[in-house]
């Protein structure tokens, strides 16, 4: 699935897919649940789409961190974030993308690239079986 068709709402933890948008709203539906809801244009939606990070040089974007993630996990889940301290939250980070910037990509955009890649996986919306990543 493509990352533009996944948004994330302000507010809610889970990720969403656009099924419609009227003038003042937009609809979406869960993609854990599949429960529909209106989001206003008073809260806060994104698409991961458009979800970059930081590195020293660049700004990569989320579809290409996801890859890393894939690679480094061959095809499996990321690091569950719940149960791990920061340290090793952000030591994993630096396996994944080993330029990330520090000063930039915090402790809780970490934690919503591995929270977002274990939700993509487990409803197997990511594949890179025919992609490869370089460092």
């Amino acid at each position: 699935m493509d990352l533009k068709e996944i948004l994330t709402v302000s507010g809610k933890k889970h990720l969403y897919k656009l099924v419609s948008q009227g003038k003042n709203n937009l609809i979406v539906e869960s993609l854990q649940d599949g429960s529909r809801m209106p989001v206003f244009v008073s809260t806060k939606a994104g698409s991961l789409g458009d979800v970059y990070i930081f590195t020293e040089n660049e700004e990569l974007p989320l579809q290409d961190v996801f890859k890393r993630i894939y690679a480094l996990e061959s095809g499996n889940k990321a690091i569950d974030v719940n149960t791990l301290k920061p340290a090793e939250i952000e030591a994993y980070m630096t396996k994944v993308l080993p330029q990330y910037d520090k000063g930039r990509v915090h402790l809780s955009d970490m934690k919503k690239i591995f929270l977002w890649y274990n939700q993509l996986m487990e409803l197997g919306l990511l594949s890179f079986e025919e992609e490869t990543v370089s460092d």
